[in-house]
């Protein structure tokens, strides 16, 4: 009888130390499935949006499982059991999402000058800054219709501070920056051909001006090629950014192509894919003014 029970003890015990290791490996299975967050500025949002309501504020070292991911975004259920998007510069700075197609991208897109700055002028006096929101407004519209999220740094006739530019890829975490500007010389009608300019060579933003300059081929006027670019809307960006000075406004050949919608359409159009490839991680030829390799 005693032999019995000594048996039954035993049974018990070993079911106890298995219904332990179980739930004691579910529980570390689930710790590490969740991330740390390392920053203090974490929060929960409603959206995937940096303007978005936002719901509640999570503490430095807890915990979050992620269950989806949208542009720079995570969907996330906390150690606490609460559901929200937060942006993935929250969980620690080099966290991203992989960022492999257009559709995935955050776009930040600047239309040169605009309100009190004109920027420069034609022969005839039509202004630099017109131009720059045509353009820019058109490749939103595309990148939009690509599934792309965009932010422009103006959509209206209105002035912007250069510093405020880059600011706002900083603050929405772009994946891109692209600035439409036109050129002028010294001298009207001495110059002529579009640049593609990067100020930075290893936040991507070399390549991101290789693979949008490859594209733009058939426009009608020279390719000047990629160039280093000393501007305020690339030096102060740690975004990948680059600054298209797409024809020599004060070049009537040029500003002929320039206020040419045909031409408006190839330029922006030939971005678009430029982007597709840089997301795409694919490499293609492009001409280099100043190559820093």
């Amino acid at each position: 009888m005693q032999e019995n029970n000594n048996d039954n003890d035993f049974s018990i015990f070993w079911i106890i130390l298995i219904i332990f290791t179980v739930i004691l490996g579910c529980r570390t299975f689930v710790y590490f499935q969740q991330e740390p967050i390392k920053t203090s500025d974490a929060a929960l949002y409603v959206k995937p949006e940096i303007n978005a309501k936002k719901e509640c504020s999570l503490t430095k070292n807890s915990r979050v499982k992620v269950l989806k991911h949208k542009y720079n975004w995570i969907y996330v259920k906390t150690d606490k059991d609460k559901y929200g998007w937060m942006g993935t510069w929250m969980i620690n700075p080099n966290y991203h999402n992989q960022i492999n197609k257009l559709s995935e991208a955050t776009i930040v897109i600047d239309a040169g000058h605009g309100g009190e700055d004109s920027g420069a002028l034609s022969t005839q006096g039509k202004e630099e800054k017109t131009y720059t929101l045509r353009y820019a407004k058109q490749l939103a519209e595309k990148l939009r219709k690509a599934g792309a999220r965009v932010y422009m740094t103006r959509d209206s006739n209105q002035t912007v501070s250069l510093s405020k530019r880059p600011e706002l890829a900083e603050k929405v975490h772009a994946n891109a920056f692209i600035s439409f500007h036109f050129d002028s010389s010294p001298q009207d009608n001495t110059a002529s051909g579009f640049t593609t300019y990067y100020y930075h060579k290893n936040n991507g933003s070399f390549r991101l001006a290789k693979d949008i300059n490859s594209q733009l081929t058939s426009l009608g006027i020279d390719n000047r090629g990629v160039d280093f670019g000393n501007f305020l809307v690339l030096r102060d960006n740690s975004q990948p950014a680059v600054l298209l000075e797409s024809g020599y406004i004060n070049s009537d050949r040029d500003f002929s192509m320039i206020s040419d919608s045909g031409y408006q359409n190839q330029v922006t159009s030939d971005v678009v894919k430029g982007l597709k490839l840089y997301f795409a991680g694919k490499n293609e030829n492009a001409i280099i003014a100043n190559d820093p390799n």
